[in-house]
């Protein structure tokens, strides 16, 4: 009987090292997509500031709040990648934290 084919033993290291692999690879994942938000946040920051400055410049006054930018065509949302809200004071841009 000469067949030819896998083991039981060799299917379970197989899932072993692949279990493995996953435990690595997860946290790492997890991790590395708050950093990302995070910066996604600061960029999204900084194309607010700009849209501040162009909505200024075309109107002559600041605006009042992030609603304005988005009915002047400014902005599509008032939203940071990480979930947290933009917020204008004064002409000035932050988050809702």
């Amino acid at each position: 009987m000469n067949q030819k084919g896998f083991t039981l033993i060799e299917m379970l290291i197989v899932l072993l090292v692949i279990s493995v692999l996953l435990l690595i690879a997860i946290p790492n994942v997890t991790k590395h997509n708050s950093f990302i938000n995070e910066k996604g946040c600061k960029a999204f920051l900084k194309t607010v500031e700009a849209q501040v400055q162009a909505f200024e410049m075309e109107t002559g006054g600041k605006p009042t709040s992030v609603d304005d930018l988005i009915t002047g065509g400014y902005l599509k949302e008032k939203k940071c990648p990480n979930g947290y809200d933009i917020v204008i004071t004064n002409g000035v841009v932050s988050t809702s934290e």
